[in-house]
């Protein structure tokens, strides 16, 4: 979520090096209470060239000046979002982490459908992708389900894909993505479901998967307010939050899934001791348990 930046540290006749650590603390504290996101003293001077942009775009003169400025900001001010996605990567492409996909491919959805033919289950299947970036992920998802579904038509789908950042979001709707994104995209994927650019370096997901997903603006330190969710993904995101944070969200998460629901998390979110009451399938997949 913060990658290596060399960034300069010069701008016009504007010479500025790092943060001081009492900045670091004060830019630290104050992210952490509108995101989760903890930053450690480790990331200064990572801290120091992303900051360096904001001052800039802002024709801010120095830390203290920004800093100032943010605490004097309403939470929805572009500005708090323009920070964010300087201070969060938004590093992802399409089927990332093959295994999972595989699990929801050949174990999830054939289940669905059992239970469906069955009588058990209407065909309904809701799904929240959260922290979902530029909607790689919520796309991987409708690829899935258009692919595997024998009569998706008859089926109400709905797949909801949230990220703090607007930007992320806006480019999430447009659909498009470039070759690093589509590497891992099957090819029969990629023939059913992708309309390429002239030039081949851009795919334009078709209406069979976007009409699937929507996309709005949420903080997982707040509740979601919407009904509850047969899955809910959320991948490399909790890695980036101390305790209190993954408390918090997965609080959230608990009531935003339906009695016997699924969580697929990244294998390295360390919260399997946070979910002791849910069932642990894999060690990135949890059942809630049922009432």
């Amino acid at each position: 979520m913060l990658p290596t930046d060399n960034l300069a540290p010069a701008f016009g006749s504007i010479h500025i090096t790092q943060v001081t650590d009492v900045e670091l603390q004060q830019f630290a504290e104050l992210i952490y209470r509108r995101t989760g996101i903890c930053i450690p003293p480790q990331k200064k001077l990572l801290l120091s060239n992303r900051l360096r942009r904001r001052l800039k775009s802002t024709d801010i003169a120095d830390f203290g000046g920004y800093y100032r400025h943010l605490r004097r900001l309403h939470a929805e001010d572009p500005e708090w979002d323009a920070l964010l996605q300087e201070v969060t990567t938004h590093e992802t492409y399409l089927f990332r982490d093959e295994r999972q996909w595989d699990w929801f491919r050949n174990v999830f959805l054939p289940e669905r459908m059992i239970l469906a033919r069955q009588g058990k289950i209407i065909r309904t299947l809701r799904i929240w992708s959260a922290a979902c970036s530029t909607g790689d992920e919520a796309m991987t998802i409708a690829c899935c389900i258009a692919a595997t579904l024998p009569d998706p038509l008859l089926w109400r789908i709905q797949i909801v894909g949230t990220d703090i950042g607007r930007g992320a979001l806006q480019e999430a709707e447009r659909a498009t993505f470039g070759q690093r994104a589509m590497q891992h995209v099957p090819d029969e994927y990629r023939r059913r479901f992708f309309l390429p650019a002239k030039d081949g370096t851009t795919w334009r997901a078709l209406p069979v998967l976007t009409e699937m997903i929507s996309f709005r603006q949420h903080n997982l330190m707040e509740p979601l307010g919407e009904r509850p969710f047969d899955l809910v993904v959320l991948k490399n995101v909790l890695i980036y939050f101390d305790a209190a944070s993954k408390t918090t969200v997965l609080h959230h998460l608990r009531r935003a899934l339906v009695s016997g629901g699924l969580l697929l998390a990244g294998a390295a979110e360390g919260v399997a001791s946070m979910l002791s009451d849910f069932e642990r399938i894999e060690p990135w997949l949890f059942r809630k348990p049922s009432l």
